[in-house]
């Protein structure tokens, strides 16, 4: 039936019967596999699983899908293919140099994944953009633009889309690829003439009250330990630390801590709060300009 249907539009179009019937198979391929993924992933979702889970799942499902349409088509055509093979061979650096961006771009992808420069939900920075990782697809990413530090680092909800090949144009930096913390510093200025053995003192009592920050150099020990086999990492100190300043007519005071890159401004806040209730209480006095 599908034979006389085919012959009926070779007299319609001129095209040969068996082209027609080759290319109405891999449609029904096309339309099969496409099916069958589109049911698996409706079954997915029935079953209890969160976001990240069901991103990755539907991810891996378009994968095997667009691979297994891939071979398939590659079986069916194979014989016709051998007498294209001049052809293609005379427009393959046509296409090649018009297509160059996205070539290199797919292959960027590959090179991502494999050295896993970074991974979906690592925060990065590349040529001054700084986001959360969303997505990572065959020609590039998008992250979920974050501020600068004046801003604390908020994102912006914006998503921006880069091209993959900007791995091998600009560096990137990775705030969690090795471990999760990285190290954050709030700058108190207090009067030249304060007690500043009794502020330190105080101010360690609040880094250390401090639920979010206080297991992590327990924490950063362990990340650190497991990160020394693959990078040449070591701290000499893990714990909160106070570095002093004299500047003009005040002392600079740095409070130096661990923390996660998404949990910063409110640890900063939460640090904040607690050094004006300080202040107010008389135990901190912040300097004030005249």
């Amino acid at each position: 039936m599908i034979r006389k249907f085919c012959e009926f539009l070779e007299n319609v179009t001129t095209i040969k019967s068996e082209y027609i019937y080759l290319i109405i198979i891999s449609l029904v391929i096309i339309g099969v596999v496409t099916l069958v993924r589109h049911i698996l992933f409706k079954i997915s979702l029935k079953k209890n699983l969160n976001a990240k889970e069901k991103y990755m799942y539907n991810k891996k499902g378009s994968t095997i899908a667009t691979v297994t349409i891939c071979i398939l088509l590659s079986l069916v055509w194979i014989d016709y293919l051998k007498n294209f093979l001049t052809f293609i061979t005379f427009i393959s650096t046509a296409i090649t140099l018009s297509l160059k961006d996205f070539i290199f771009n797919f292959f960027s992808g590959i090179y991502i994944r494999a050295s896993k420069i970074f991974s979906l939900e690592d925060r990065i920075e590349v040529n001054g953009l700084k986001g959360d990782v969303v997505n990572i697809n065959k020609t590039g990413f998008d992250l979920l633009e974050i501020g600068d530090r004046v801003n604390g680092e908020q994102s912006t909800g914006r998503i921006v889309h880069v091209p993959n090949s900007v791995v091998f144009t600009y560096p990137i930096k990775n705030y969690v690829r090795a471990f999760k913390y990285i190290w954050d510093e709030i700058k108190i200025n207090i009067p030249l003439d304060s007690d500043v053995y009794k502020v330190k003192r105080e101010l360690y009592k609040i880094i250390k009250r401090n639920s979010t920050v206080r297991n992590i150099p327990n924490k950063m020990e362990s990340e650190v330990n497991d990160a020394s086999t693959e990078y040449r990492i070591y701290f000499n100190n893990l714990e909160p630390i106070i570095y002093v300043e004299i500047v003009d007519s005040h002392i600079e005071l740095y409070l130096r801590f661990l923390v996660h890159p998404k949990k910063k401004r409110n640890v900063e806040n939460s640090i904040w709060l607690d050094i004006l209730k300080s202040n107010n209480e008389g135990i901190i006095q912040l300097y004030k300009k005249e």
